[in-house]
């Protein structure tokens, strides 16, 4: 009888825990819905791991911007980049999920199929480093924003949280560092050279590209060009 209390007192409390996070995620969806996030788990890690390496000289760079104060062509680059299925699914491409699953089979890793919306929970809430259980997480988060955001709450978030450099995050900060004007004025290739390097924004210079940034931005300015309706809210 008594392993059997302790056994129940356990399920008890880790139920409860189960309940209350639930429940606190939910709120802080919810809230972000209307309330701008000052700092994301992103920026977090950024200042620790500053810390651990005794960098405190790094600091973070991020500046919120409503979404009528970013030029309409940076979330036209980003879709075009990173997700052009945005407006007709519901957090996950399905086809981009299928191909990673089969290159995890051949090469052992894990690798993307993220659309925008899963990006923005990552981004929010979790952590880079790929795992199972981050996945699952990631899951529940996009699966919570894509129900309660509309679709453009989630690009301007996206647009505001997404890493353009080493402690750069947001369109607005990178658009004053790189380009020395607001992210308003950001001109259809800037856009298209910001989308270049997100795939890997550490390794990837928006002020020093090489070749290959070179190269897929003028792709992506070329199918920029060829998608000019792709935008909503403008």
């Amino acid at each position: 009888m008594h392993k059997k209390g302790i056994t129940r007192r356990i399920i008890t409390w880790f139920v409860g825990w189960i309940i209350i996070l639930f429940f606190v995620s939910v709120g802080l969806v919810l809230i972000l819905r209307w309330v701008n996030p000052p700092i994301t788990a992103f920026m977090v890690r950024f200042k620790v791991n500053a810390w651990l390496h005794d960098k405190t000289n790094k600091t973070i760079q991020y500046k919120w911007v409503n979404w009528d104060q970013i030029s309409p062509h940076a979330s036209l680059a980003v879709i075009i980049t990173e997700d052009q299925k945005f407006f007709i699914h519901w957090g996950f491409d399905y086809e981009s999920i299928s191909k990673a699953w089969q290159r995890r089979h051949r090469s052992a890793r894990l690798r993307g199929g993220s659309t925008i919306s899963q990006q923005v929970a990552k981004n929010l809430f979790l952590w880079p480093k790929k795992s199972y259980f981050r996945k699952g997480l990631e899951v529940y988060f996009t699966l919570m924003i894509e129900m309660v955001w509309p679709k453009q709450r989630i690009l301007e978030v996206y647009l505001n949280v997404a890493q353009f450099g080493d402690g750069v995050f947001g369109v607005e900060a990178a658009s004053e560092k790189y380009f020395k004007h607001p992210a308003k004025r950001l001109t259809p290739y800037e856009c298209a050279l910001l989308a270049a390097v997100l795939p890997n924004p550490l390794r990837f210079k928006v002020n020093r590209p090489s070749n290959y940034i070179l190269k897929r931005t003028d792709l992506i300015l070329h199918e920029m060009y060829q998608h000019k309706g792709m935008s909503i809210g403008r």
